[in-house]
């Protein structure tokens, strides 16, 4: 793993029986320390693991030993001794043996640590990231890093061999309205102009396919002024971005499946599903899962059941189909014998969420139905409910009414919560699948006006015939997501490489050619110059890594993360400057009057 030198002639980790008898030089981190009637048992730690090292009660550096803190850096010379019958750790991979030490040498001391880094004790996040250098030394955070270092080399060797060109494309640009807020630099050598930091390489890997290298990836750091959340890190991330020239988005996801699969594959020994991965459009995912980001492990499926509804004696879900809404129904096999706290539950969550609530009828084993609304369904209703796909005997059913768009995200938020408080979720599987089909545009209701649903430099489906002939709202574009376990690990889509159909897909969205020219002038004006057509895709590296280690919060797998305020509690960014400093820049600091 290294080259022995003056500090050590193996790994902590390393020694094994085989190496009885030979003496060694060690390096590390005190670990744990234990006295025995005055002999000393440290644990000593490096990168490479742990290993016991004894120190005799008539050693010189007894005293020095006994009074080293943990976490200080000591190296020890001794030879490689069996443990005695009954010492033997078979947890430890250096548990049949331990060192006894014949020197003893102390590189530096730590201080009182703010938390435990042997015994993993939760420490506040505010402790965590402000100590990050000790966070790092925990052993599962050092699996976490070393696992991100190892996915982004068989990344990277598996998309050479794929016959991508890897390319570094700018962090200094022009600021561009791709959805989230750009991070802006101002420029001391061109007064009250901007720099942006690049939310993606979009526009670059574009003029690549333009500039006639047919496949393209990089590493890339992206940086978008944008909350946090457990699958997202506030301020930067890093995505495998890919672009490929002559394709279409089936050449686009034979390659990403093939490169999944693998890395997957390589580490992890979960179940991962051949490709192709199924293919779900948009319209029909939000109807069975009330959400785009689908989780496949378990089913709970949403139903529509309107249609049963219509003309029924029930008026509160009849009077909400009259007003134009819908019914939906999540079936939940297994659970007519939750208790009525459990469905009080589901109720109250609703409410939480905006919802009016959430009825529900379940039908026992061998017992007649029961449920907040049972008692105003007749006998044909209940008879036809129970024969919908996922209920029957044992069964329960959680129903939502309302506008057609509310109900599908609190319906898929009841599927999700009953997954969590019921544990349905398959384990040890990661179920992949490809969201296609986006609506090219949507309404915007604060605006009053028809925006850009997805990626606006997305082609729509039908070309420009599609832009002049149908209704906004009904358009298609070739725009898909890739996602594993109800988490998106990508968004892409075949480009827009037409001018013409470019300029009239902006015009609907309410933005002129000028603007096009002014925003996206290097990439429209390379358009007019020969394009192939082209597309691509960005999976996070982030995102897969916290699925292959299998964290529940993105931090787990970034060395350096901020917290939820964006804060960079280990250097102190963001932080105040110099008043040279922003004279230099030629802006002036105004700040926001208290309330």
């Amino acid at each position: 793993m290294f080259r022995p030198n003056r500090y050590r002639t193996h790994g902590c980790g390393e020694i094994r029986s085989t190496h009885v008898g030979e003496t060694v030089t060690l390096s590390g981190w005190v670990h744990r320390k234990r006295n025995f009637g005055g002999l000393y048992f440290l644990v000593l730690r490096d990168h490479s693991g742990i290993v016991q090292v004894v120190i005799d009660t008539d050693a010189p550096f007894h005293a020095a030993a006994a009074d080293i803190r943990l976490e200080s850096v000591i190296q020890i010379e001794g030879e490689v001794v069996p443990r005695e019958e009954g010492n033997v750790n078979p947890n430890m991979p250096t548990g049949e043996i331990e060192v006894k030490a014949k020197s003893f040498e102390i590189h530096s001391t730590a201080e009182i640590l703010p938390f435990q880094i042997a015994d993993d004790i939760d420490a506040s996040e505010t402790e965590r990231l402000k100590h990050r250098f000790l966070d790092l030394r925990r052993d599962r955070l050092q699996h976490n890093m070393a696992l991100r270092s190892k996915v982004i080399s068989s990344i990277r060797r598996r998309m050479t061999e794929m016959d991508f060109f890897e390319f570094q494309t700018p962090i200094l640009t022009s600021s561009s309205p791709e959805g989230a807020r750009d991070f802006l630099v101002p420029s001391r050598l061109h007064p009250g102009k901007f720099y942006a930091l690049p939310q993606a390489p979009q526009q670059f890997k574009q003029l690549l396919m333009v500039s006639g290298f047919p496949r393209y990836f990089q590493i890339a750091p992206c940086f978008r002024d944008e909350d946090a959340r457990a699958d997202r890190s506030p301020g930067e991330f890093y995505q495998l971005d890919m672009e490929m020239a002559y394709v279409d988005q089936e050449d686009i996801f034979a390659v990403l499946e093939e490169l999944l699969v693998g890395l997957f594959r390589e580490f992890t020994d979960w179940h991962v599903a051949d490709a192709p991965f199924p293919r779900l459009t948009y319209r029909d995912t939000m109807l069975r899962y009330g959400s785009d980001k689908p989780d496949l492990r378990f089913g709970c499926e949403i139903q529509d059941i309107s249609d049963l509804f219509a003309t029924s004696e029930f008026r509160a879900f009849r009077s909400a189909i009259d007003e134009g809404g819908v019914v939906r129904v999540v079936p939940v096999p297994g659970a007519a014998g939750q208790s009525r706290k459990f469905f009080d539950g589901i109720d109250a969550f609703v409410k939480e969420q905006g919802g009016k609530g959430c009825a529900w009828i379940a039908f026992p084993e061998g017992a007649d139905v029961k449920g907040s609304i049972a008692k105003f369904l007749d006998a044909d209703l209940l008879a036809k409910l129970k024969d919908i796909p996922g209920a029957g005997e044992g069964s329960a059913l959680l129903f939502v009414a309302g506008k057609a768009a509310e109900v599908a995200t609190i319906a898929g938020r009841i599927r999700l919560k009953v997954a969590d408080d019921l544990d349905l979720r398959e384990k040890g599987v990661y179920k992949f699948c490809w969201i296609v089909d986006f609506p090219m545009f949507e309404w915007d209701e604060e605006n009053e006006c028809v925006t850009f649903s997805h990626n606006p430099f997305s082609m729509p489906q039908g070309g420009m015939e599609a832009l002049e002939t149908q209704d906004p709202l009904d358009i298609l574009a070739f725009q898909y997501d890739i996602v594993c376990n109800g988490v998106e690990l990508s968004s892409g889509a075949i480009r827009n490489h037409r001018p013409d159909v470019m300029y009239k897909a902006f015009e609907i969205a309410g933005h002129p050619a000028s603007v096009v020219d002014e925003k996206f002038g290097g990439m429209i004006r390379a358009f007019k110059f020969g394009a192939p057509p082209h597309g691509g895709i960005a999976p996070g590296v982030d995102r897969i890594v916290m699925l292959i280690a299998d964290e529940p919060n993105i931090r787990e797998v970034i060395l350096f993360p901020m917290n939820q305020k964006a804060e960079d509690l280990l250097m102190g960014a963001p932080s105040e400057v110099r008043p040279k400093q922003v004279e230099e820049l030629h802006i002036r600091i105004e700040m926001p009057k208290e309330d």
